[in-house]
């Protein structure tokens, strides 16, 4: 009879060494763009809020300062520069949208 013992070791192996190739960093950058894609809808919606508060001219800052603080209530960590291109990116969806 002939050990097949080495074969299975073998496919198991193989098996591993695919998931940990490709099946769990597709998982990671799934999981990634949905944390991201939360962000910046939850951006919109601060940004919006900020627009509705501030509606005077010439209050742009204390409007990203609005956005900033929310976000930071909310336990969302990005970098600077991230937060800074997701808030221009809503405030410029707005403007968009109102045209």
């Amino acid at each position: 009879m002939t050990e097949i013992t080495p074969v299975i070791t073998a496919l198991i192996t193989l098996i591993s060494g695919i998931l940990t190739a490709f099946v769990v960093p597709y998982i990671k950058t799934k999981v990634s763009t949905e944390k991201l894609e939360q962000a910046i809808t939850i951006v919109e919606t601060a940004v919006l809020a900020a627009e509705q508060i501030y509606n005077a001219a010439g209050m742009g800052e204390k409007k990203k300062e609005y956005v900033k603080k929310f976000l930071e209530e909310r336990g969302f960590t990005y970098d600077e520069k991230e937060i800074d291109v997701m808030i221009e990116s809503a405030v410029f969806k707005m403007k968009e949208e109102l045209l």
